[in-house]
């Protein structure tokens, strides 16, 4: 036990020293996993493989954009009304709670003025330290172009990678690590796919909902659920407070509980429909490791470890799955 803990730690050492390197890997696999049944379709109609694994990154690229695109401008054009909307509701919670509410109110006017002023911000920052802005946006660009550089080439010789292993390692040992490399590419296409499409349709839904009920921002509030939903537990409960504050503010208590039922029956239909047939067994992981996972991340690397904290547990956990029943295999010998 002492030796897997340090080895873990040493991983999570190694994992945020060289995060110039290892992010765009982990996104790179992640992307592959997406992609890559779009792979045998295009191959089968006559593409050769680097063809079609080019013309995947062109559509990845496209889409990408596309959504950072569609999702910016509607949290940039909602910002605004969502902040004051935050801040009426800290007043309207200051007048119902006393003294505990003047503390929330206070927290609610120091995040309505964060997101507000979070375009000012980039730009201030940008205008007042020129050449940290252009390290960080060097930094990011190199980043995305090595990982879409890997993802073109996990496409085209992912293929190969059973024929590698099998190259460097002894018969049985090659085995183990292909069947283990299997399981964790599956576990993270499963989940990259699975919340992807649950993310689109509670995001979907719940702006649907709250154009009904009138709240403002809608269109950024869905977004803010897309988003939320790629960290699980956390972020649909974050989206879904602001978006119930933001009901409460602008059309009072009896929007606030429509617009809290909305939420709730979304997540009701998430929980106990989509989430056990979209993803089904590929990602069955407990939810207090799931919570876990995503608080021991988000520590580790902010936001960016929020997001592939469940993945990359998801990936730990189908490897030791297939090391346990080889284990049991050769007991039972």
């Amino acid at each position: 036990m002492i030796i897997f803990i340090s080895v873990a730690a040493l991983v999570v050492y190694a994992f945020v020293a060289l995060r110039a390197a290892t992010v765009p890997l982990i996104l790179a696999l992640l992307g592959t996993a997406l992609l890559y049944p779009v792979m045998p379709w295009l191959v089968g109609h006559g593409l050769r493989r680097s063809l079609a694994a080019a013309l995947t990154c062109v559509v990845l690229v496209a889409v990408v954009c596309g959504v950072l695109g569609v999702l910016t401008n509607s949290l940039v054009h909602s910002a605004p009304q969502i902040a004051e909307s935050l801040k009426q509701a800290g007043h309207q919670l200051a007048g119902w709670l006393g003294p505990t509410g003047v503390k929330l109110q206070q927290g609610l006017a120091d995040a309505a003025g964060s997101g507000s002023s979070a375009g000012g911000s980039l730009v201030g920052s940008l205008a007042s330290g020129v050449l940290s802005g252009l390290g960080i946006a060097t930094e990011f660009l190199t980043g995305g172009i090595l990982a879409l550089a890997l993802v073109f080439f996990f496409l085209r010789d992912g293929h190969r990678s059973g024929d590698l292993v099998h190259s460097l390692l002894p018969a049985e040992r090659a085995d183990l690590v292909v069947a283990c490399g299997q399981r964790a590419f599956a576990a993270m296409a499963g989940f990259m796919r699975g919340t992807t499409l649950i993310a689109l349709i509670d995001a979907t839904f719940i702006t649907v909902g709250l154009v009904i009920l009138g709240v403002p921002g809608a269109a950024g509030l869905g977004a803010l659920v897309f988003l939320g939903a790629f960290i699980p537990f956390i972020g649909a409960f974050l989206s879904g407070t602001v978006a119930v504050l933001v009901a409460l503010a602008d059309g009072g208590l009896g929007t606030a509980l429509w617009t809290l039922g909305v939420v709730l029956a979304v997540q009701m239909v998430e929980g106990n429909i989509l989430q056990p047939v979209i993803q089904s067994r590929t990602v069955e992981l407990h939810p207090a490791t799931i919570m876990f996972a995503v608080v021991a991340g988000a520590g580790v690397a902010g936001i960016l470890g929020a997001l592939l904290a469940v993945p990359l547990c998801a990936a730990a956990v189908g490897v030791v799955s297939v090391l346990r029943g080889t284990s049991t295999t050769a007991a039972e010998r």
